[in-house]
């Protein structure tokens, strides 16, 4: 059901906003936490490896596809907000139209370059086999991540932040599922995960097209799913490809981090692989609550309500900070626990716990910065979020290479390199922060 944003109580609108969001999100985690739990118990630590060097690969396509599908539902808020429903089907006709012939020249060019990316990617000779393998498999998937990532933010343009939610746990539950039958039954391995992967994101793209047929009539456009608008095309492309390109920015940060880690060997690889998985579910609720900030804003400026902007953002930054101090609590007194969830190498869970006792500590400043780039981004301001996010990620990876390579810290290097780049966004961001508010 569409929901309109630019009436009622803000903070409770922000939660039951968010909390659907940090379900759908939870469960994705989930399930691919599984992929890496399954791995790990019942193939080995170089397949866990594998699928850990694969997975800041195949993060930034999927963030990249996301990242426009973002750009694109923040001017579906504004049209929406405004009642200018007539734009806002041809605004929702031509992102799809793009986004699947853009995710299929993507998907391609991916298959074909996917081994000599991870030898740039410094991948363990030993694994670069399995690891191209599954990594192939993954972006046979492309297609139907971007169908599912335009349909969610569609849905949440309009208002609607539930429904993404119960698509995520079916596919969660049918990942879980095809995982076990795959790498236990068949003994596929770590391919066998990146197969089940596909299959229930193309499931779940069936099952949102169906709900959107029977239950949205705002999105019932028949024949009008086939115009194409090309003055809104290049509309979305200014806002999607900064969104993309921002999104694009912290995986090659990431991309960067993984490169270095993968000169340290397989089992501090391994350990990454699996405090990455943590970190996902640490880091997301603080991005969710930031989406709803975003959604919320994009209606009530496309409603002129600038008040209720203003408190959007007050409301959105108390929640980001109550979940930084949640989640430092729980990474930082739980470590060893996480990590026995995935493996029972203590050489691996060893370095697992290191870099979470740290990167603990500094989950509030993600929280922070998340809450200013989710006000940017509800306003439609997103050079400042593409910006901001270039400025941590090239920090991050301009500190780590001197702290592993220079001073030989290993593993714990990456939390201090993070450190870094989240102190130097915020000196970007904030004070344009200021200055945006102070102007308004």
């Amino acid at each position: 059901m569409t929901k309109d944003l630019t009436t009622g109580k803000i903070m409770p609108i922000l939660i039951r906003f968010t909390i659907p969001l940090v379900l759908g999100n939870l469960f994705q985690l989930t399930y691919n936490a599984v992929d890496s739990i399954i791995v790990g118990h019942f193939v080995g630590k170089e397949a866990l490896a594998a699928v850990g060097i694969c997975n800041p690969i195949s993060t930034l396509m999927i963030l990249f596809l996301n990242g426009l599908c973002m750009g694109a539902s923040i001017l579906m808020g504004m049209q929406y907000g405004a009642k200018d429903y007539d734009t806002l089907h041809r605004q929702i006709s031509t992102t799809m139209l793009s986004g699947v012939i853009f995710s299929l020249i993507l998907s391609t060019a991916c298959i074909l370059f996917a081994r000599p990316i991870l030898i740039l990617m410094q991948a363990d000779a030993s694994i670069l086999s399995l690891t191209t393998e599954y990594l192939q498999i993954i972006f046979w998937g492309l297609v139907f991540t971007f169908l599912y990532n335009f349909f969610s933010s569609t849905l949440r343009a309009l208002g609607d932040s539930n429904t993404p939610l119960y698509f995520l746990m079916i596919s969660a539950v049918l990942n879980i599922l095809g995982d076990l039958f795959f790498v236990v039954v068949l003994k596929a391995g770590s391919n066998g995960c990146a197969v089940s992967t596909v299959l229930s994101e193309a499931l779940c793209c069936v099952f949102c097209v169906i709900y959107i047929q029977k239950k949205v009539p705002l999105l019932r456009l028949g024949k009008k799913w086939l115009v194409f608008d090309r003055s809104l095309l290049l509309r979305t492309i200014a806002y999607g490809w900064t969104s993309a390109l921002q999104q694009a920015t912290v995986q090659l940060g990431k991309l960067g981090i993984q490169a270095i880690v993968n000169t340290m060997g397989v089992s501090v690889a391994a350990a990454f692989a699996i405090v990455n998985r943590i970190d996902d579910f640490a880091y997301t609720p603080e991005q969710n609550i930031a989406h709803a900030m975003t959604a919320l804003m994009a209606q009530n400026k496309g409603a002129g309500k600038k008040d209720r902007m203003r408190e959007g953002f007050r409301c959105g930054m108390i929640l980001e900070i109550i979940y930084g101090l949640i989640v430092f609590a729980l990474c930082f007194l739980f470590a060893r626990e996480f990590m026995l969830c995935f493996i029972k190498d203590e050489e691996v869970i060893g370095h697992g716990v290191i870099y979470l006792h740290l990167i603990s500590l500094m989950y509030i400043l993600p929280a922070v910065t998340n809450g200013i780039q989710g006000y940017f981004r509800g306003i439609g301001d997103l050079k400042i979020t593409l910006i901001s996010s270039f400025v941590n990620m090239g920090i991050r990876v301009l500190a780590a290479a001197p702290l592993v390579f220079k001073m030989h810290l290993g593993i714990e290097a990456l939390p201090y390199s993070y450190l870094a780049g989240w102190i130097a966004m915020l000196t970007v961001e904030l004070p344009l922060l200021l200055r945006k508010v102070h102007s308004k």
